[in-house]
């Protein structure tokens, strides 16, 4: 095989150029060659374009575009280039490069030109993405409303009007500036490790204000090309707010909202702390736990808001009469808690208990109201009172319970003794619960008869706890525990409709209803000055079927002396009912009859420790006398509780007395006994 000539290699290795070639001969610009990828870019093959004009070639079009470059190449004899849009036969649309160098003839003229076309679509592209993308970020920067600068080098190009705002300076005061020169100077460390890092990372710094003040901020730090150079750009935001609110949440987390006092969770993490130091240094540590005395009756009677006044005001008053070393704490409700680090001796701890007394106590303006508060306090030593934290707390509470049994308004310190009776209160507590789900609960009827001849006029009913290891008990062994935890209330509706119960039985089964014999009960103070205390008492007699007659209420005196005018409504709404009322233990109180004539009440009950001493004791039977001779005058029955002998009852119906009760007249008797007596009578 033999090479051939150069002219004859010539179109071979034209073909085989990755770009479109042609040759125009000039004058008429025909086209005297063209390549394979010319020719097919226009649609024609390598042969059928030569001999074409550039117009038959390229169409007019496309000839008017480059016109004028090609009259330059003629005119000037030299190379000239261009891009244009071109639309292939395929429909698709690409931009070229054009280069037009002419061929000169030996006298120097045009005698043809040789065209090279170069795809530059995806330049074109990038160049068209690159402005887009521009676009967008300048378009983010004006919109966004977080701070945006640019630097190269750390010096400032260019920054957005949020962060012009930030900073206070204009963009020209920006601009050709040290991004260092607004940095804090306790943060320049940092973020200059950050600059020279190249890092791309999201990070907490502070900025200066033009004023000098300090910005907080979260700096976010990017690497981008930007108008074809690469800056730094960082996404600024002022983070103050969020500081500020982080603060709050953490300064809630360990403070009462109301009083801005420490809460039960920081007090306990410092009592901690404070005892662990107690511990090792030998010091005793005083635990003071304050509740206020009858708060709930301001909530109820005044409102939250004046509650809340003056819980702030307590608050502030145990503040400032506290040395700064004491700590102070808001438990919850109205419980405060003092904690008294390296205390002396008892004798401290005295005075400082007797300060708050007294500061606590004086009168509050709350909202135009005078109003004021006692409080009790109940006091724990570490380490002789305990020495852990709840072991601490827990002394003082029930030291200071002890206080409130003890008439409130003062200080109890913690006693062990009392606290095994708090315990065992407690442990009652928790029965007396049980007992209700239970029904544990018993009645038992003690008779009463009239004083004349005997006969069976009513009986009282008598609460039993029938006590699952301690058999049957009396109302000494509970009732206390069940007013001081508010259980009387559940226990006294149960004493009510388990009454009511046994009366209907009684009056219905013996078919005695037109000479009834009645029951009497008696009412806890927690039951009468309960909101719905006669409509309770209206649902009894409704679901049991019962008579309001056949029911009797006893009241103390004291109950019936707290409120003059509101028990007067109460006992009326009785009387509409039919239910007769009773002034129960009448002559160990501070009413007189004269005090008592106006409201609505049907029986008096001789105290049985007037009638314990009669007849024997001269002034117990005048006091008995004076009782029946007033109450006749005012038309109410008088009925001796306690009757134990046979005198007594002698001479209690010698003076008038009505009703007589007590174990000379009958021992308390089951329902089901007392049933068969009334079934029994004449």
């Amino acid at each position: 095989m033999t090479l051939g000539s150069a002219p004859d290699l010539l179109p071979l290795v034209i073909d085989s150029v990755p770009a479109p070639v042609a040759y125009y001969a000039s004058p008429q610009f025909r086209c005297a060659f063209a390549n394979r990828k010319y020719a097919e870019a226009f649609g024609d093959s390598e042969a059928s374009i030569v001999g074409r004009t550039l117009d038959e070639a390229i169409g007019a079009e496309s000839v008017e575009r480059v016109q004028s470059i090609l009259d330059r190449v003629v005119n000037e004899r030299a190379a000239a280039s261009f891009e244009r849009q071109m639309t292939a036969v395929d429909g698709s649309v690409s931009w070229i490069e054009g280069g037009i160098t002419p061929h000169l003839g030996p006298d120097g003229s045009v005698v043809g030109c040789i065209v090279l076309l170069s795809d530059v679509t995806r330049f074109h592209l990038a160049e068209r993405a690159l402005r887009e993308s521009e676009d967008r970020l300048a378009k983010f920067m004006q919109a966004s409303s977080e701070g945006i600068v640019f630097h190269k080098d750390g010096i400032v190009t260019d920054a957005n009007p949020p962060l012009l705002t930030l900073v206070g300076y204009s963009i020209d005061e920006l601009r050709g500036r040290s991004i260092l020169d607004f940095i804090a100077p306790d943060e320049l460390g940092k973020v200059a490790t950050v600059m020279a890092a190249g890092r791309e990372i999201t990070y907490e710094s502070a900025i200066l204000h033009k004023d000098g003040s300090r910005i907080d901020v979260e700096l976010s730090v990017r690497t981008m090309i930007r108008g074809g150079q690469a800056l730094r750009m960082a996404i600024v935001r002022d983070i103050r707010d969020r500081q500020a609110a982080e603060r709050r949440i953490r300064h809630l987390a360990h403070h009462d909202e109301l009083t801005n006092l420490r809460n039960r969770l920081s007090f306990n993490e410092e009592l901690d702390r404070l005892m662990d130091t107690a511990r090792s240094g030998g010091a005793q540590l005083a635990l003071l736990l304050i509740d206020l005395d009858y708060f709930k009756r301001v909530n109820e009677s005044l409102g939250h808001q004046i509650g809340d006044t003056l819980l702030r005001n307590v608050a502030s008053r145990v503040t400032a009469t506290l040395r700064a070393t004491d700590l102070v704490a808001r438990f919850g409700g109205d419980e405060f808690m003092v904690l008294l680090p390296d205390v002396a001796g008892r004798s401290e701890i005295e005075q400082v208990a007797a300060k708050l007394l007294l500061a606590i106590e004086a009168p509050v303006d709350a909202d135009g109201r005078t109003i004021s508060v006692t409080a009790s306090i109940g006091i724990a030593v570490f380490p002789h009172d305990g020495i852990s934290a709840d072991e601490l707390v827990k002394h003082a509470d029930t030291a200071m319970y002890l206080a409130k049994a003890r008439g409130r308004a003062s200080f109890q310190f913690f006693d062990p003794a009392a606290a095994d009776a708090a315990y065992a209160a407690l442990v009652t507590e928790s029965e007396l619960a049980e007992a209700l789900a239970h029904d544990e609960f018993v009645l038992r009827f003690q008779p009463q008869v009239r004083a004349r001849d005997g006969t069976l006029a009513g009986a009282e009913a008598l609460i039993r706890w029938n006590h699952p290891q301690r058999g049957l008990l009396t109302p000494d062994e509970f009732i206390p525990v069940a007013e001081k935890q508010r259980l009387m209330l559940p226990i006294g509706h149960w004493v009510l409709r388990e009454a009511a119960r046994c009366v209907r039985r009684w009056n219905h089964d013996t078919g005695n209803g037109a000479a009834a014999v009645p029951v009497a009960v008696n009412l806890s103070t927690v039951q009468f000055r309960a909101a719905d205390f006669v409509e309770s008492i209206e649902r009894v007699l409704i679901d049991e079927n019962v008579p309001g007659p056949w029911i009797e209420v006893e009241l103390t005196e004291r109950m019936v002396m707290d409120d003059l005018t509101e028990v007067r409504s109460i006992l009326a709404r009785l009387r509409k009912l039919g239910i007769r009322v009773s002034i129960d233990d009448f002559g160990t109180g501070w009413s007189s009859l004269s005090q008592l004539k106006d409201l609505p009440i049907d029986k008096l009950k001789i105290d049985r420790s007037f009638v314990q001493d009669l007849p024997g004791n001269r002034g117990s039977r005048a006091i008995a006398r004076a009782i029946v001779t007033m109450a006749k005058s005012l038309d109410l029955t008088v009925i001796a509780e306690g009757v134990e002998t046979s005198e007594q009852r002698r001479f209690l119906a010698e003076i008038g007395c009505d009703l007589l009760q007590g174990d000379a007249i009958g021992a308390a008797l089951s329902a089901e006994q007392l049933a068969a007596q009334i079934a029994r009578r004449p």
